[in-house]
């Protein structure tokens, strides 16, 4: 069965990005220090060098183009979907020329080092949220400059949740442009775990966290409803958050409502449930969620919306390894539970739908 990776990571290379940024900025990275955080602020004051990783990692080295390359020949996979990783965090970036300068630098760098090494390295890019009228520039450059499927938005550093209005030019842009964004998390700030003190429960409860509260404000605020063509994912959160969300977003909205004069948040019709709205964005295609193969509430949730939403991600080289990701690959072909229709959308047809991809030759 083919396999799309919708969701990889590059490991960012400074001393490349660099040489895209422009004076002043590239001599002021210029004077930080070897192998840090680059042009990236920190991903929270949760990460830090004191968490054990697994030897297989520890001492795996740094990946690029080439040894992703050999890890898709090894695993079985057509092509992958790049995104970043110290990069996660640009959300909390707050000067603006800066983050305009340091985001296309990326772009840039990410094109070249990648997308013109191989067809099987697909990108999405990073757009200056900060400054939504930079970002739809940088949207169209990344989209019709540099060939990529679209952007990634940061869950977390951004002053509004992403569903507030004043994103929805850059939504109106990407639904003209016929291009995807995605939501990813990675930084854990301002969460509410801000002072728990065990860093294996933060990373379990900040992907899901982050997604929820962006997936709760694009939805509320009516963003799928006023940009149709619009094709979002929610990405490296699991995909049990979605059944939290259908059924609490259902008992709310049943019990309370809001003045709304403005018009500015979805209206549910007399006897239909918002669930019903997300499923049938989720079945027209709008809605998209990134998971893995060993999900273990994968077999529920595609009961209760159908498989038409999920898209399969390796997060190679995060946490990862070539025998987990196969191992995970084959635990969910051999799940009983799940339809053959229901594999290839998995592992292969909603990456197509989702970034809009062609099939790649492999040699």
């Amino acid at each position: 069965m083919r396999i799309i990776d919708g969701d990889g990571h590059i490991q960012e290379d400074h001393e490349g990005i660099k040489r895209h940024l422009p004076e002043p900025f590239r001599r002021m990275v210029s004077a930080l220090s070897p192998g840090g955080l680059g042009p990236f602020p920190p991903m929270d004051h949760m990460h830090t060098p004191f968490r054990d990783t697994p030897a297989t990692l520890a001492n795996r080295g740094r990946v690029g183009p080439e040894e992703w390359l050999r890890f898709l020949d090894d695993v079985g996979i057509e092509s992958t979907v790049l995104y970043p990783s110290l990069a996660l965090s640009y959300g909390w970036m707050i000067y603006p020329d800066v983050t305009i300068a340091v985001t296309r630098a990326y772009n840039d760098w990410l094109h070249e080092a990648y997308l013109q090494r191989s067809p099987r390295f697909k990108g999405m890019g990073l757009i200056p949220m900060q400054e939504p009228d930079a970002a739809i520039a940088e949207l169209q450059h990344v989209v019709r400059d540099l060939g990529m499927c679209g952007a990634m938005l940061p869950a977390t550093g951004l002053k509004a949740h992403l569903g507030a209005r004043e994103y929805w030019p850059v939504f109106e842009a990407a639904s003209a442009l016929g291009c995807s964004i995605a939501i990813h998390g990675g930084s854990h700030n301002n969460l509410g775990m801000d002072h728990l003190d065990h860093w294996p429960t933060i990373h379990a409860l900040g992907h899901p966290f982050g997604q929820l509260i962006n997936f709760a404000g694009i939805v509320s605020n009516g963003v799928l409803e006023r940009f149709p063509n619009l094709r979002i994912g929610f990405l490296e959160g699991g995909v049990s958050w979605l059944l939290m969300a259908l059924e609490r977003l259902d008992s709310s909205y049943s019990s309370f409502s809001q003045a709304n004069p403005s018009g500015r948040f979805i209206q549910i019709e007399e006897g239909t449930k918002v669930s019903d709205r997300i499923k049938r964005h989720i079945s027209e295609g709008r809605i998209f969620v990134g998971c893995e193969g060993d999900e273990l509430g994968l077999t529920d949730v595609v009961r209760h919306v159908g498989s038409s939403a999920f898209v399969y991600s390796s997060d190679f080289p995060h946490e990862v390894t070539n025998d987990t990701c196969k191992e995970e690959i084959e635990e969910l072909l051999e799940n009983q539970d799940l339809t053959t229709l229901d594999k290839e959308n998995i592992l292969f047809r909603n990456a197509e739908r989702f970034y809009q991809l062609q099939p790649v030759a492999v040699a």
